[in-house]
């Protein structure tokens, strides 16, 4: 995707002059005479960096205030400023007020075409480094090696590389946003913005912008700063019905009006959403237009709760471990085979963001030991409750048994738990109870026990 250039300038051999050379460099150009035709500009479509003159002929505003006016609604956007008339004072009070650098004319293209470069590599790395921090403070990775995780992954590899529209479906914590930012992270869009909306408190101005011809002001929505990237509505079946179908024309035709403006803004914008609530159920309730499920779930996601791909939990406590050590400022812990066990015999009701919530509390609470391991007794209260009721109702079961068949029943159980807990992987399960995997093919076959 070409990063798009405003170059506002009231001459029209300058502006010829940059758009020549930019063109050549492959980026694509929009040319201004004047405060009036580059606000214009701007209102139908963002630019990737603007080149803006100081001094302007018959314009509403020089360039230093219509930098002030462009920073006011999109201080992302990079402004190198240009002036044939220019002073060390100009210049200060421009990178003052915001412009990424000033050149002075006449200049050279090749010291136009670095700094043009340099100042579009700098937005990125802003962007990059906010995305960073953020995902320091926000797992959001799709983890584990389940067939029901590689099935995801598979799909997510699929659809990125569109730009499909994507409703992904599943209860409260299962990873819904995760499964998003991975679709962003891995399709082209990856480097411009994931936008995040709560459907349950957004309001109109906030998603379309909002413009006030008294003041010449105007604010960004969400939709405009979402251009080029990705927009996430979160709970789809949670906004109101007026906003559906504003966002039924966004979406279908990438464009929209701000509030307080007849002008139609061009917008390129990738959309997924969510939902934890039955869709059908929602459609007949009135809560969600039938036109606007049509237009988002064109492929749809299903994401699992956490206790129908137990296997993964493993995997799942070491990438949240890494991650809340960071954030938290404290030493990695390792949790013990049987702490593992005993999580994967949880329900987890709060899924994925229950796991992580109890991770968080074990290397605030669990108790120093030299080793730095998590063991089963140091979990809290309701996972080693669980674990404790399976134990006793398991003896219970033992006890009305001879020896000979409470030992066969024990190994099929256990057998049968340390299967489904790998996923009915046999190298896994083997490499773990410590058995070859030959021997432990003959005990399944005599133990009639199904390979899930």
């Amino acid at each position: 995707m070409k990063d798009s250039i405003l170059i506002v300038d009231d001459e029209p051999d300058i502006r010829d002059t940059i758009s020549a050379v930019l063109n050549d460099e492959g980026y694509e150009t929009i040319c201004a005479s004047n405060a009036q035709e580059a606000q214009i500009t701007m209102n139908n479509e963002l630019p990737s960096l603007i080149i803006l003159d100081i001094w302007m002929r018959d314009s509403t505003m020089d360039g230093l205030s219509l930098l002030n006016w462009i920073k006011d609604s999109n201080p992302e956007i990079p402004i190198v400023m240009i002036s044939g008339h220019g002073t060390v004072e100009i210049a200060v009070n421009a990178i003052k007020a915001g412009a990424y650098d000033f050149i002075e004319k006449p200049f050279k293209s090749e010291k136009l075409i670095f700094m043009v470069s340099r100042a579009l590599e700098n937005s990125v790395l802003k962007k990059e480094n906010a995305e960073l921090k953020e995902q320091i403070r926000r797992p959001d990775m799709i983890v584990g090696k389940s067939s029901l995780i590689n099935s995801i992954r598979q799909t997510i590899g699929k659809v990125s590389q569109t730009n499909s529209r994507v409703l992904i479906l599943g209860s409260s914590g299962s990873g819904k946003e995760a499964c998003a930012r991975t679709i962003h992270q891995e399709s082209p869009r990856r480097n411009a913005s994931f936008v995040h909306v709560n459907c349950s408190t957004i309001s109109e101005e906030e998603l379309f912008g909002q413009e006030s011809k008294i003041k010449n002001k105007k604010s960004m929505g969400l939709f405009e700063k979402a251009n080029r990237g990705t927009l996430y509505f979160d709970e789809i079946c949670d906004l109101s019905l007026e906003l559906q179908s504003k966002i039924i024309y966004a979406v279908q035709q990438q464009r929209f009006k701000r509030i307080g403006s007849n002008h139609e803004i061009s917008v390129d914008v990738r959309v997924v959403s969510s939902s934890s609530k039955n869709i059908k159920q929602q459609i007949e309730i009135g809560n969600l237009r039938e036109d606007l499920y049509y237009r988002l779930g064109v492929v749809p996601i299903e994401m699992p709760d956490l206790n129908s791909h137990p296997q993964d939990i493993p995997d799942l406590v070491n990438y949240y471990m890494s991650s809340a050590a960071a954030v938290l400022n404290k030493p990695v812990r390792v949790f013990s085979d049987d702490a593992i066990a005993s999580l994967q015999k949880y329900n987890w009701p709060g899924n994925l963001n229950e796991l992580r919530n109890i991770i968080d509390w074990l290397l605030i609470m669990a108790p120093n030991n030299k080793d730095g391991i998590i063991s089963s007794d140091m979990l809290p209260p309701e996972i080693k409750f669980v674990s404790n009721e399976k134990n006793l109702d398991t003896i219970n079961d033992f006890l009305s048994l001879n020896l000979k068949d409470a030992r066969e029943k024990f190994e099929k159980e256990y057998l049968q738990a340390q299967i489904d807990r790998f996923g009915g992987n046999i190298s896994r399960t083997s490499s773990f109870i410590r058995m070859e995997r030959s021997a432990l093919h003959r005990k399944l076959k005599n133990l009639l026990i199904e390979k899930k």
